[in-house]
């Protein structure tokens, strides 16, 4: 398959999943967020890329089909990333938090484009507890909406990324199209925070204003964490990052101003290390503070994860698509 294919990206943030498909050779003709920050750093590294800025419960399918120029079941792929803060087991994970349906939004796009294929990323914490009904709920919902689908649980860390992060990621081939969902196998070996960390040019610290903090969080060994707890629950929990392994997951929230602590500095680690962390370019471009910074990387789907996804759905399911009408 030769010509780029086509993407719209739901929930895009500020872009990592855009920069994955961008990289596997994608095109990209729509984002959709509505986080001003995300929406700011999207357009400076996608300058060429439609985005609707706004509440996608405001966004038709025929608004879409105007911007992007595309009929209905042309789409090759439509993307998207759920607001998974009541899902995620960092969180209170909530089961009534009204972010847990925006999924809703997604399938609504999906039933009305008709895309060849869909992907859809979340936290681990979706197949876990008592969020299991709403994972079978979302799964009963995207297989009614006339697609093959298939849910796996993956880790970032094996496809370039040096962080563990398990994501689930839903992959759908439309009914017509015959075709399985598949997934890419595992690529690489872990890359090590050591190694990610080589030679980063750095301009982007966060420096922690209580004193106790600091000398608590240097008490710590590399990998070790450090919880403080509140009415019996788990009320925050700081890190200490590995050297000889990945890091751990890259959140969006910082508590008292400690993000992950540098393994062998007595600091929090910077913005740069945090896009190596994410496996961003150094040359993308984020702007606010650094708090904003972090919290538009820690949401965001790690770029070589989802370009190895990309690469795989281009080759395993979108050519032979090709193939079967030429």
């Amino acid at each position: 398959m030769n010509s780029q294919f086509k993407v719209i990206s739901l929930f895009s943030g500020c872009g990592g999943s855009s920069l994955g498909y961008q990289m596997a050779g994608g095109k990209i003709l729509l984002a959709v967020e509505w986080d001003k920050n995300a929406v700011q750093i999207y357009k400076l590294n996608f300058p060429n890329t439609s985005i609707y800025y706004g509440d996608i419960k405001n966004l038709s399918i025929d608004e879409i089909l105007k911007i992007t120029k595309l009929k209905i079941g042309e789409l090759d792929i439509l993307d998207g990333s759920p607001p998974c803060q009541g899902f995620s087991i960092a969180g209170k994970r909530k089961f009534d938090d009204t972010r847990n349906y925006l999924y809703k939004e997604y399938i609504r796009i999906l039933n009305g484009l008709k895309p060849k294929v869909f992907v859809m990323e979340n936290v681990s914490g979706l197949i876990q507890g008592k969020m299991k009904l709403i994972f079978a709920e979302i799964m009963k919902e995207l297989k009614l909406s006339g697609y093959n689908v298939k849910c796996k649980l993956m880790n970032t860390m094996y496809y370039g990324v040096p962080q563990s992060r398990k994501r689930v990621i839903f992959i759908g081939v439309r009914n017509d199209l015959g075709i399985e969902p598949s997934y890419p196998k595992p690529k690489t070996v872990p890359i090590t925070v050591e190694e990610a960390f080589k030679n980063v040019e750095n301009k982007t610290y966060l420096i922690p204003k209580k004193e106790y903090i600091i000398k608590q969080m240097n008490t710590l060994k590399p990998g070790e964490s450090l919880s403080k707890y509140y009415n019996k629950n788990k009320f925050y929990s700081c890190i200490r990052i590995p050297k000889d392994r990945p890091s751990m997951t890259l959140t969006s929230t910082i508590f008292y101003d400690i993000s992950l602590w540098h393994y062998n500095e007595p600091r929090n680690i910077t913005i740069e290390e945090a896009k190596r962390i994410a496996s961003f370019p150094d040359d993308f471009k984020f702007i606010g503070n650094y708090k904003e910074q972090w919290a538009r990387i820690g949401n965001s789907v790690p770029p070589l994860f989802m370009k190895a996804i990309a690469e795989h759905i281009k080759t395993e399911i979108l050519s032979k698509i090709k193939e079967e009408t030429e």
